[in-house]
């Protein structure tokens, strides 16, 4: 038989709060239905009836309908210091072990240090499951309570420069999220901690860390509300990922890395340009601008009738090889591409992602 204090989960989180403000997030329906669930989950049922002996239930429903229904009984109610229940998941298919959740809620300057431990699980597979969602909604308690809200532990690491951080700016900000931008070069302490190839960018969402900026954007789009960032059909979901691919593998070379970059920091004899570079790269981007043409056509947008994250890989890109002057001349060429550039540089997301503006 398995030890369940062997397989004892606890996390320790520190909340920009009163504790009476964090005790009772956990004890009101009102307020707990706005956090006990993982991000990108909701809570449209929940009772409390809180007291010690009282009993509580919460159901979580995922964004395809699933519900998931747990519930149990208080064992300790002390406000705002402590407080011990038992949880125990009540839908068909879950494990129906019961645990024990202790909490105390502990003062500290500008804030509240809550410690939370679970016991009684059958083994580690379930404790890590629910590691990973508490961690998740404790996330979210966060955004609930601190007067930063989401920028308290969604925060996004690297050059507002790059092209790549600027397309995860823009995601968030077309999604609506809060965060907090760690202006940071590649390859420093702070990015490899999170990006193993020690490139931009990074993120960041309380514990859980992730790189490369599609993996980013996907992220955020299915834990947070807000419209969706790939479109609703197969055929066009397919596309978006085609236009991301394609402009990683081959547009950013060609755009940013032999074109834009030549000029940014020049490595020609001199210190200048390369002159070979840039004219190489240029006959390849007036190809490349000519498939953007066609595959735009009278649309605005690259997969679908709205935005979509292969329009926020595409802008930012664009947006340097305009500023330079083989780029520009290419571009009035494109009327097309140029049309869509000016949809999408109307946008906030894009107007408040300015390279200089961070």
């Amino acid at each position: 038989m398995s030890n369940g204090r062997a397989h004892e989960l606890t996390l320790i989180r520190f909340i920009r709060a009163p504790r009476e403000r964090v005790f009772d997030a956990f004890v009101q329906a009102g307020l707990a239905s706005r956090w006990m669930c993982p991000r990108g989950m909701s809570v449209p049922e929940a009772h409390f009836d809180a007291r010690a002996g009282g009993r509580f239930s919460i159901t979580m429903q995922a964004r395809n309908g699933a519900k998931f229904a747990a519930g149990g009984a208080y064992r300790e109610f002390v406000r705002p210091e402590r407080l011990a229940y038992s949880w125990r998941w009540e839908s068909k298919g879950l494990p129906g072990a019961e645990t024990i959740i202790a909490l105390a809620f502990i003062e500290r300057a500008a804030g509240t240090e809550l410690r939370m431990t679970q016991s009684g699980f059958p083994d580690a597979a379930m404790r890590d499951t629910h590691e990973e969602g508490w961690g998740s909604s404790l996330n979210q308690l966060g955004d609930l309570l601190d007067e930063r809200g989401q920028a308290a532990t969604v925060v996004l690491l690297g050059d507002p420069r790059s092209s790549y951080v600027r397309t995860a700016r823009m995601g968030l900000a077309e999604k609506g999220v809060k965060y907090t931008l760690q202006p940071l070069a590649p390859q420093t302490p702070e990015i490899l901690a999170v990006h193993p190839f020690g490139r931009v960018p990074g993120f960041r969402d309380g514990r859980v860390a992730l790189f490369e900026t599609s993996a980013i954007l996907r992220y955020v789009d299915e834990a947070f509300p807000g419209p969706s960032l790939v479109p609703g059909t197969v055929r066009e979901r397919a596309r978006c990922e085609q236009w991301v691919s394609a402009i990683n593998a081959y547009l950013d070379g060609t755009m940013v890395r032999r074109y834009v970059l030549q000029y940014v920091f020049p490595k020609g004899a001199g210190g200048q340009p390369d002159r070979a570079v840039i004219d190489a790269a240029v006959r390849e981007m007036a190809g490349q601008l000519a498939i953007l043409e066609r595959a735009y056509g009278g649309n605005d947008f690259l997969a679908g009738r709205r935005l979509s994250m292969a329009d926020l890989f595409l802008a930012p890109v664009l947006y340097y090889v305009e500023r330079f002057p083989e780029g520009k001349a290419l571009l009035e060429k494109h009327p097309n591409v140029m049309r869509a550039q000016g949809v999408i540089q109307a946008r906030p997301s894009f107007l408040d992602t300015a390279p200089g503006g961070a």
